[in-house]
């Protein structure tokens, strides 16, 4: 069959519209594909949190690290020498007799004198001992309690303190004691501790008689000799 040539423009026009329709079709579904993928994409404006690389977490071993802990503040050599002489000896059977014997029962300040002459005290003619082995025959200032703070406070070796400045109290002073509070001293020994918590300031010493190395003031004056007091001579 053959068209004339107005049917043929009339199938062109149509098929052009059918084209035409079939374009604007694929157009409006690519639109609307794109407004979808909008709406599901993630948002990067400046609200949004962003995800950052966090560090890593330390080991068990990093965060276990003790805090540091103060130091006791190291001693001189003179009180180093002072305190090896007193936890060497202070044992009845470490007394160092062969040289200075012993005071019977009351070997307290024969014992105090031979520390501060290991720390480098020298005698005089008040307080000395012949270094004999016959402790009887020193001084009254090297083996009585009381001749030895007054030999200390007319000489200025030391600084006398009270129970109430203990906190000025270093280890190599001097402690004494007025068991019965009558004004002299009763027993003498040679400080090797000191501990401080807080306010609280605990004092040990060693002596002879009773022997001990570490004997706590406070135990001294409260079980030991209940109402007692304590003295001491702070040694430059």
């Amino acid at each position: 069959m053959q068209l004339t040539r107005w049917q043929l423009l009339g199938l062109t026009a149509a098929v052009g519209a059918v084209l035409a329709v079939g374009a604007t079709a694929l157009v409006v579904q690519a639109l609307e594909g794109s407004a979808d993928s909008a709406q599901t994409a993630p948002t990067t404006d400046a609200a949004s949190p962003v995800a950052t690389k966090q560090p890593a977490r330390p080991t068990p071993t990093e965060s276990a690290v003790a805090a540091p802990v103060a130091a006791t503040p190291a001693v001189g050599a003179a009180v180093t020498a002072q305190l090896d002489y007193l936890l060497t000896h202070w044992k009845l059977e470490n007394y160092n007799s062969a040289e200075w014997g012993v005071l019977g029962e009351n070997d307290c300040v024969n014992f105090a004198s031979q520390a501060m002459i290991a720390r480098g005290w020298t005698m005089d003619a008040v307080w000395s001992s012949p270094k004999n082995g016959n402790a009887y025959d020193s001084t009254a200032a090297w083996r009585s309690s009381t001749a030895f703070m007054k030999y200390i406070a007319a000489t200025g070796k030391a600084v006398a303190l009270t129970d109430q400045q203990r906190d000025q109290v270093k280890v190599g002073d001097i402690a004494q004691f007025d068991w019965d509070n009558t004004g002299d001293r009763d027993h003498t020994g040679i400080v090797t501790k000191v501990e401080k918590v807080g306010d609280t300031v605990s004092i040990f010493f060693a002596g002879h008689t009773l022997d001990s190395d570490y004997r706590s003031v406070d135990t001294a004056i409260t079980v030991d000799h209940p109402g007692g007091t304590a003295y001491y001579w702070s040694v430059p």
